[in-house]
């Protein structure tokens, strides 16, 4: 009743044209009903907490659009609060922090809290707090899902339905956005200049021009959202027709996010997921994928996504030529000089970089990076050693996701925002459902034992 209140009072302020009221309403209510739904309804909890990254970009979008166009917006603060209320979960720890495996998230909190230190000294307070968000958030998320750990079936199955539904909508308003091209949509791109999301200048932004970045807030973390949907999808068994309209949509907007380093990713992450099933299990899959592929394959040579598509897909073979690439490297190649002699770093909340090495080097320093990666690297050490998931094909995929996103690094901010919720989300599920099958391995020799007595 309280989400449904929310969606109503948001919907009726929108309509009223008081968008100005609601940037400042709406996370003010998202935060109260986090904090209601993580103390009462814990698995609701973790749904709303998704659907706040998935849906509050396109509510500030029509916020702006129905009242007053607000940068920067706090409306976005939205998902951060909700997320944030996962403290609690750490600090309930701490005194068994070490004992319980937390290393792979306390060395990364150890890095960002130096980091924020920093950026307090140098850098000014709001442009702290929001970039510290960034970072933090994730990390208290993943902590959350692995320490409530015996509860990993029912978080499985809810991330399962989460990200069913979450494909399916977002698949589906992708594609109406390309096609129709929003007043909403189109005033946002105008208002930011975001002209990375579209073709050619802001006035001329319509209809079949628009990189889709759906009901997120840009196409890079949407298609790296929606490419771990994708794959959650393909491990979830019990999906049903529903699941496969949701794959449907759901490619069909990915491809016209037209993110090629996520595309090259999801490959990556299909063939992780492949190989680290059991062999019954292979079979299945690569049967699916076939039929994936087909997917693809229609969506690709079907007007009007065809030529919109395939432009992208041809400069895969001629980056050489592609603007965007070359000024990526020509601004790497400028900066990282100094990035590497960044030894203490310049703080969080300094100048951002389109580029998670060069982020990391100028935000977190190298002492830093030392703790923020040495965790990553723990986790994904954990992920692969000691008991065996690969019966358990939703942690199969949630560590195939993990490190495509990972990968993701030289040419993104994966590790912020959404794309940080996916990555380290992910590492917090497979470490969870390690802990859980392990216990369950344990209690299973217990019984035999006892039979045997």
């Amino acid at each position: 009743m309280a989400i449904f209140g929310l969606a109503l009072f948001s919907i009726a302020l929108i309509f009223a044209g008081a968008g100005s009221i609601l940037n400042f309403l709406f996370p003010l209510a998202a935060f109260a009903i986090g904090i209601y739904l993580y103390f009462r309804a814990p698995i609701l909890y973790i749904g709303f907490t998704w659907w706040m990254w998935f849906l509050t970009p396109l509510v500030r979008r029509l916020a702006d659009w129905q009242g007053r166009y607000t940068e920067p917006s706090p409306l976005l603060l939205a998902p951060f609060l909700v997320t944030a209320i996962t403290v609690v979960t750490l600090w309930r720890n701490l005194p068994v922090f070490f004992r319980r495996g937390g290393i792979p998230f306390i060395l990364p909190l150890v890095g960002v809290v130096y980091a924020i230190a920093v950026g307090a000294i140098f850098q000014t307070p709001p442009n702290v707090v929001v970039r510290g968000l960034d970072w933090i958030c994730p990390l208290f998320y993943a902590f959350h899902l692995f320490v409530n750990w015996r509860n990993y079936p029912t978080y499985r199955k809810s991330l399962q339905r989460i990200f069913l539904w979450g494909v399916l909508i977002m698949g589906v308003y992708g594609v109406i956005q390309f096609i129709i091209a929003p007043p909403w949509e189109v005033l946002w791109l105008q208002k930011s200049y975001f002209l990375s999301g579209s073709e050619g200048r802001p006035e001329e932004v319509g209809a079949f021009t628009i990189n889709v970045w759906s009901t997120m807030s840009s196409n890079r973390p949407f298609a790296t959202v929606m490419m771990g949907g994708l794959i959650l999808l393909l491990a979830n068994q019990s999906k049903g027709k529903l699941g496969l309209v949701a794959t449907f949509f759901g490619y069909c907007s990915f491809l016209l996010s037209r993110k090629r380093i996520v595309w090259l990713t999801w490959i990556v992450a299909l063939l992780i997921y492949t190989f680290s099933l059991k062999s019954k299990n292979q079979k299945r899959t690569i049967i699916t994928i076939a039929i994936i592929a087909c997917i693809i394959s229609v969506v690709a040579n079907l007007e009007p996504f065809s030529s919109f598509i395939s432009s992208r897909f041809a400069s895969l073979s001629n980056l050489e030529g592609d603007a965007s690439a070359n000024a990526r490297i020509w601004w790497f190649n400028l900066m990282i000089d100094a990035a590497l002699v960044s030894f203490l770093g310049r703080g969080i909340g300094g100048p951002s970089h389109d580029n998670g090495i060069l982020a990391s080097l100028f935000n977190i320093g190298w002492l830093g990076i030392v703790f923020y990666f040495g965790g990553l690297l723990i986790a994904f050490i954990n992920m692969f050693w000691g008991e065996k998931i690969n019966s358990d094909q939703f942690a199969c995929a949630s560590r195939s996701i993990s490190i495509a996103i990972f990968l993701e690094f030289p040419f993104g901010l994966p590790h912020v925002e959404a794309s940080g919720m996916l990555l380290w989300g992910s590492i917090g599920v497979v470490l969870a459902a390690k802990k859980y099958h392990q216990y369950q391995r344990k209690l299973k020799t217990l019984e035999d034992v006892e039979n045997l007595i």
